[in-house]
């Protein structure tokens, strides 16, 4: 298996990546953002308006 980051081989200790740079780079990757999974956020922020108006109906008083 190779390191995601740059494909060399993995690591034992730092699998599925061959050193702690190669992870340090992947997190970062994640807190930034950078694999966010793209969206209509328009539609999905309605989605949720609508969801948490729901919630606050049902729930009693």
């Amino acid at each position: 298996m190779a390191c995601p980051i740059c494909d060399k081989p993995t690591d034992p200790t730092y699998r599925p990546f061959c050193s702690r740079r190669c992870a340090d780079i992947d997190l970062g990757k994640w807190l930034s953002g950078s694999y966010a999974i793209p969206t209509n956020s328009a539609e999905d922020d309605d989605d949720l308006a609508e969801a948490l108006l729901d919630a606050a109906k049902d729930k009693p008083h």
